[in-house]
């Protein structure tokens, strides 16, 4: 069992930046990769980004250039940092772990397993 707490949402102004923090706690030493997730109101929950454990990530190509996911091993944390925020950004963010990896291509993707957070609230102001 893997539980996870995401904190680091807020309120900010289009262009500003935000670092949402997801802590991982019970069995921590069979986290693998992990992903950022959102969802707007109304719409369906998607993949922001995913970094496996040796650092290989894929990006949501509307958040590529602008938001970066990392990970610290040694502390079960990973990371999103996100600039140039947008309003099209607002959400509630959630972390995901231990889903499925899959290589196409030398390409990553993940896909959500059932460990979910419990999300953080995003606004972006225009």
């Amino acid at each position: 069992q893997v539980q996870l707490v995401e904190s680091g949402g807020g309120l900010v102004q289009a262009g500003g930046s935000l670092r949402l923090s997801c802590a991982a706690s019970g069995s921590t030493r069979s986290i693998n990769a992990i992903g950022w997730y959102r969802q707007a109101p109304g719409k369906q929950r998607e993949l922001v980004a995913a970094i496996s454990r040796i650092g290989r990530t894929n990006y949501a190509d509307s958040v590529k250039g602008r938001f970066t996911i990392s990970r610290e091993n040694a502390k079960n944390t990973a990371y999103l940092q996100m600039n140039s925020l947008k309003p099209e950004d607002t959400a509630v963010y959630y972390c995901n772990a231990n889903g499925v990896e899959t290589l196409n291509a030398g390409r990553f993707y993940y896909s959500p397993s059932a460990y979910w957070g419990q999300g953080t609230q995003v606004t972006v102001s225009s």
